[in-house]
């Protein structure tokens, strides 16, 4: 299946198929009890999603929106856990998926705790540029959304990348 950007794959408290993110970008957004919404993960190529559900289903956690144009496999969750019962190699599989996004996230922690804003900023886009070269990270995320993302306020996202613009900008004539 192709999502385009801003396409829903699937929606908070939902339960059903499991995904495999074959190419692209997915955003989750977790909506709180007063309407909040946060964004609270970016899901890469390769990965199964959603993750809490790869053992046993449980209602989505958040909603998956593509973030650019994305190609997904739509597993059965029928089959998923059934495959899962019969073929004990694959809980093993999904324990190491799993490990790893746990590393992923714990990476995530130990930035959010111990950088600079401005390192926090410069991380992310980094990690960004790994998986689109010509694609400027505002030009996918909010800066609200960055801001959640990596544990800071819109206004400190928005003055860091101003910050950034300016310093990118060729050298003028200085005012008299």
């Amino acid at each position: 299946m192709i999502l385009h950007k801003g396409e829903v794959l699937f929606r908070q408290g939902e339960s059903g198929s499991l995904y495999h993110l074959k190419s692209g970008l997915l955003k989750i957004v977790r909506l709180h009890e007063d309407g909040t919404p946060v964004m609270v993960n970016i899901i890469v190529p390769n990965e199964i999603v959603p993750h809490h559900s790869l053992i046993s289903p449980n209602p989505n956690y958040g909603t998956a929106i593509a973030l650019v144009t994305c190609e997904v496999d739509v597993l059965s969750a029928k089959e998923w856990y059934r495959d899962l019962e019969s073929n004990p190699d694959k809980c093993r599989d999904i324990a190491l998926l799993l490990q790893d996004k746990l590393r992923m996230m714990q990476r995530r922690i130990d930035q959010l705790t111990e950088v600079a804003p401005a390192d926090k900023l410069r991380k992310l886009q980094a990690w960004f540029q790994t998986f689109f070269t010509d694609v400027i990270l505002t030009e996918l995320l909010t800066q609200d959304e960055i801001a959640q993302f990596i544990g800071l306020r819109r206004e400190t996202v928005n003055r860091l990348l101003r910050s950034q613009a300016s310093s990118k900008l060729p050298a003028g004539p200085k005012n008299s």
